[in-house]
C-alpha cells in the first residue's frame, strides 16, 4: 500500500462527512419513491430548499454529537448511539422549520419514515466505514528516528493519542529484536531511503538523538527533506496529533515552542468575538431567569444556603475579579484553606452535582462576560492561591493571562476535570496551543463541542 492511498486524519474527517451527506439524500430520495412516504415530494419546486436545510441540520448535529471524532466512530456501540441521537434531532428539528422544510404532514407515520429514512442509511455506511474502510492498510505509516527512551514514548503516544497512525519501521540507539510487528534498525548503520521504499513510509517522525555520533543519519535526514520526505519531530507531532503544546522545561526558549495567533492583533476578530460574547450572554442570561424558579427550588431542598457566591479569580493581564457561579458545595468547604475541588468531593451537594455536570453553575458568569471581565472562550480563570503556586512549578503559566479568562476553553473541552497539578500542567498545555492556534474556525469548534459537553453530562 503507497502512501498515497493513507488518509491523513482531515481527509479522514471529510470522507465521512462527505459519505454521511450521501446516503443520507439517497436515503431520502429512495423512501420518497414509494407511495408510503409522501412528505417529501421530489417534484416540488422547493426541493432543493428541503435539501440543503437536511444537510445544514445534518452537519450541525453530527458534530455535536462527535459523529466526526475519529476514535469513537470507529466503536459500533458509540457509532449507534451517535447515528440514532443525530437521526432524532434532526427529524425533531426538521419537522418544526416548515418555512425551509416540508410542512407537518397530517399523518404522524411520515414523521417515523423521515427518521428511518435518515438513521438506516447512516447505520449502513457508518457499518460499511468500520468494516472495510477503517483499516491498518488505510493508516498513516510511520517510521520513528531517534533514542530508545524517545522511541518508546512516541509508541505509548500514537497507541493512546493517534491510533490512526501505524508505526512500520524504527531507527534507534538500542535495537529490539523481539517485536515481531515492528523492524527495527541500528541508528549506526541503518540506511532510511531503503527502509522507506521497504515499508511505503508516509512519514518520518524524528526525536533527540545525539547527531555528532550519528552524523550519517542527519546527513540523511537532509537529503530526504530536499527530495521532498514528510519529517517532523516529535514534539510537533504529538501538538498537531492531540492538539496541545507539548510537554516543557524551564530551559526551554518560549519562542522555540509557542507563537501567538495573528487573531489577537486582528481587530475584526476580536470586535466579531466581543459582539458575539455580549448576544451569547444576554441570551444565556434570559435563559437563565426563565429556569430562575426551578433553581431557587432545587437549592433550598438540595443546598439549603445562598444561590449565588463569588470568588477571587485572575484574569487578564493577571488582574484579579470577582467571579459568579451557583453555589454547589456545602457551607464552609473551604474552612482550611484552598483546595482543588475532587472528583466525587464529598463537599458537592447532590443539586450541586447536578448544577454541575449541566454547567449550570457557570451561567451568572454571563455577567462577567458582559462586564469584560471574561469572554466566552479562553482559559478558565484560576483562583491566585493556585496561579502562585503553579506559575512556580510550570514554566509559561503566566502566558495564559494574555487573553481574557473564558466560560468555555480548549482545555475544558478536552481535559474538562482537574483535580492535581499534573491535570492543570495537561490544560495550561491545551490553552497555550489555543493561544497559538486562536481562530474563528477553532472558537467554533470549541462551541460544538461545549455542546457535547452538556448534552452528555460530562460536567465536572
Amino acid at each position: 500500500m503507497s502512501s498515497a492511498s493513507r488518509f491523513s486524519i482531515s481527509e479522514r474527517k471529510f470522507f465521512l462527512r462527505s459519505f454521511d451527506i450521501l446516503f443520507v439524500i439517497l436515503g431520502v430520495v429512495f423512501g420518497a419513491s414509494f407511495s408510503g412516504f409522501y412528505y417529501f415530494d421530489l417534484s416540488s419546486d422547493s426541493i432543493m430548499t428541503w435539501f440543503v436545510t437536511l444537510v445544514i441540520y445534518l452537519v450541525f448535529f453530527s458534530q455535536i454529537l462527535e459523529m466526526y471524532s475519529l476514535k469513537k466512530s470507529n466503536d459500533y456501540f458509540t457509532m449507534i448511539k451517535s447515528v440514532i441521537g443525530t437521526a432524532f434531532f434532526i427529524t425533531v428539528l426538521y419537522i418544526f422549520t416548515p418555512f425551509v422544510a416540508p410542512e407537518l404532514p397530517a399523518n404522524r407515520l411520515q414523521i417515523i419514515y423521515l427518521f428511518l429514512a435518515i438513521v438506516l442509511p447512516l447505520l449502513i455506511w457508518r457499518i460499511i466505514y468500520i468494516a472495510f474502510v477503517f483499516s491498518p492498510k488505510y493508516f498513516s505509516s510511520i517510521m520513528l528516528i531517534g533514542g530508545e527512551k524517545e522511541n518508546e514514548s512516541l509508541k505509548n503516544f500514537i497507541k493512546t493519542k493517534a491510533p490512526t497512525n501505524q508505526i512500520l519501521a524504527c531507527i534507534s540507539s538500542v535495537v529490539h529484536n523481539n517485536d515481531d510487528e515492528l523492524m527495527n534498525y541500528d541508528l549506526k548503520d541503518a540506511n532510511i531511503s531503503d527502509v522507506m521504499k521497504r515499508h511505503s513510509i508516509s512519514e518520518i517522525i524524528v526525536s533527540k538523538y545525539d547527531i555528532t555520533q550519528y552524523n550519517n543519519i542527519h546527513k540523511q535526514l537532509v537529503q530526504l527533506f530536499k527530495e521532498g520526505a514528510s519529517i517532523i519531530s516529535d514534539r510537533k507531532f504529538k501538538e498537531r496529533e492531540a492538539s496541545l503544546i507539548p510537554e516543557m522545561e524551564f530551559n526551554d526558549a518560549f519562542y522555540d515552542v509557542l507563537t501567538f495567533s495573528k487573531n489577537h492583533q486582528n481587530r475584526f476578530y476580536l470586535i466579531f468575538n466581543r459582539f458575539f460574547d455580549i448576544i451569547f450572554s444576554l441570551i444565556g442570561l434570559l435563559l437563565f431567569v426563565l429556569i430562575s424558579p426551578l433553581i431557587l427550588v432545587g437549592n433550598i431542598i438540595g443546598n439549603r444556603g445562598e444561590v449565588l457566591y463569588s470568588q477571587n479569580r485572575v484574569g487578564k493581564k493577571g488582574e484579579l475579579f470577582k467571579i459568579l457561579k451557583l453555589r454547589t458545595m456545602i457551607t464552609n468547604a473551604e474552612k482550611n484553606g484552598a483546595e482543588w475541588a475532587q472528583k466525587n468531593d464529598y463537599r458537592i451537594t447532590k443539586f450541586g452535582k447536578f448544577l454541575r455536570m449541566t454547567r449550570l453553575d457557570e451561567v451568572p458568569q454571563f455577567i462577567n462576560i458582559l462586564k469584560g471581565e471574561m469572554a466566552l472562550i479562553g482559559p478558565r480563570p484560576e483562583r491566585p492561591e493556585f496561579v502562585k503556586n503553579l506559575a512556580e512549578q510550570y514554566p509559561f503559566y503566566s502566558i495564559r493571562h494574555v487573553i481574557k479568562p473564558g466560560l468555555t476553553g480548549w482545555a475544558q473541552v478536552h481535559h474538562p476535570y482537574a483535580s492535581t497539578v499534573e491535570d492543570q500542567e495537561i490544560k495550561l498545555r491545551y490553552d497555550l496551543y489555543y493561544i497559538k492556534e486562536r481562530s474563528a474556525f477553532m472558537d467554533f469548534k470549541i462551541i460544538m463541542k461545549t455542546m457535547s459537553t452538556v448534552l452528555f453530562f460530562r460536567g465536572q
